[in-house]
């Protein structure tokens, strides 16, 4: 399990490290809003820890951003040093899953994050296939002849999206709004550079069975090469 944490202070995050030390998480860890929004568009995470103060905003500017972008799948807990009623239930609203008070009592804190994982494995994922092509919701990885294709966040939803829309035209800023959200400020040229790293990936080609073609220069289609023939 992949976890993000957006944390600044040095202590703060030698606690995280000592505490997730003997587990199986996999944690990477940000200073900054941008540094870790960064991250995000371009890779996959399980949780995601956000402190509530930060250098360069607040943890509701960062929930709102993700829920804007990554829609509600993906469980967030804040931490803060608040704990009145009215604080709790402000976190709560805009967009966290769970919170944690600042406290000696880390393992709670660890405990918080377990029962979040449970919740989200136990949600139900059906895998998908599509000739040599596995996809697993659940684990975000597409599975190529038994070996994961290391797709990033991104590049799954993306692929996902392409293959659940086989032989339909997509437009860049359809699948713009459609993955990075109708308020992504990010240039279309971004699905571009996520298409390529796709095919290389996938290993689409016109010699494969599956392709995604450029029509008319600004639309795609992902539809088998053999009975396709690109228009540009």
């Amino acid at each position: 399990m992949r976890i993000g944490i957006l944390e600044d202070e040095a202590t703060q995050i030698a606690i995280y490290e000592l505490l997730f030390s003997p587990t199986q998480y996999q944690c990477e860890f940000f200073g900054t809003i941008s540094a870790f929004i960064d991250a995000l568009r371009d890779k996959r995470f399980d949780l995601l820890v956000i402190d509530w103060m930060l250098p360069d905003g607040t943890a509701g500017e960062v929930l709102e951003w993700i829920r804007k972008n990554f829609d509600w799948h993906i469980p967030v807990i804040c931490v803060t040093s608040r704990n009145s009623e009215s604080d709790v239930v402000n976190v709560l609203h805009m967009g966290a899953d769970d919170y944690f008070v600042k406290s000696s009592r880390y393992f709670e804190l660890l405990a918080r994050i377990e029962s979040l994982a449970r919740r989200s494995r136990e949600k139900p994922s059906s895998i998908l296939h599509f000739g040599p092509y596995k996809i697993d919701p659940e684990n975000q990885e597409i599975i190529v002849d038994g070996k994961n294709a290391g797709l990033t966040q991104k590049e799954f939803a993306l692929a996902c999206y392409l293959f659940q829309n086989t032989d339909k035209l997509l437009s860049r800023i359809h699948l713009l709004e459609k993955i990075w959200g109708l308020a992504a400020e990010i240039d279309t040229r971004t699905v571009d550079t996520h298409i390529s790293r796709i095919r290389n990936k996938l290993h689409f080609s016109s010699q494969s069975d599956w392709d995604i073609l450029t029509i008319y220069g600004y639309d795609y289609r992902l539809q088998h090469a053999k009975v396709a023939e690109t228009i540009k």
